[in-house]
């Protein structure tokens, strides 16, 4: 499922710029009871990217900013405790590799839930319901 980070210039720490998308995608799949699943780990994909501060804008001002946007099938996040519970570790992965002060505030996490289907994976169509059974054939096995 896709991750996109954006952070503003210097709020990461060079560590922190490795490091964030890998934490970030674990506890997605933690947060699914995914961790290990064979067919769902190679698929937690994105990128980070890091923009200029003066590109960076909150109430109107340009000043440090990090958003974490997820996109996942609509069947997922059944209840507003995992969703808490992920975003709460989405926005501490982002303060512990942070460089300089950056109030939790500015932290925005958006799980995006998609229509069903199709999700293109290594050019084939997947529906939700083929996602399920994909997951489920590799937890089995």
């Amino acid at each position: 499922m896709p991750i996109l980070v954006e952070v503003s210039k210097g709020l990461l720490t060079q560590e922190g710029e490795r490091e964030v998308f890998p934490k970030i995608a674990a506890a997605l799949l933690e947060a699914h009871g995914l961790t290990g699943n064979s067919f769902m780990t190679p698929n937690v994909i994105g990128h980070v990217s890091v923009k200029p501060e003066s590109e960076c804008f909150v109430g109107g001002k340009s000043q440090s900013l990090a958003v974490v946007e997820v996109t996942v099938p609509a069947i997922t996040f059944p209840n507003g405790q995992v969703a808490q519970k992920f975003i709460g570790e989405v926005t501490d992965i982002i303060d512990t590799y942070k460089a300089k002060p950056h109030p939790r505030e500015r932290t925005y996490v958006v799980v995006k839930h998609a229509v069903d289907g199709p999700w293109g994976i290594g050019g084939k169509a997947y529906s939700n319901a083929d996602l399920g059974a994909a997951i489920q054939k590799a937890a089995m096995a």
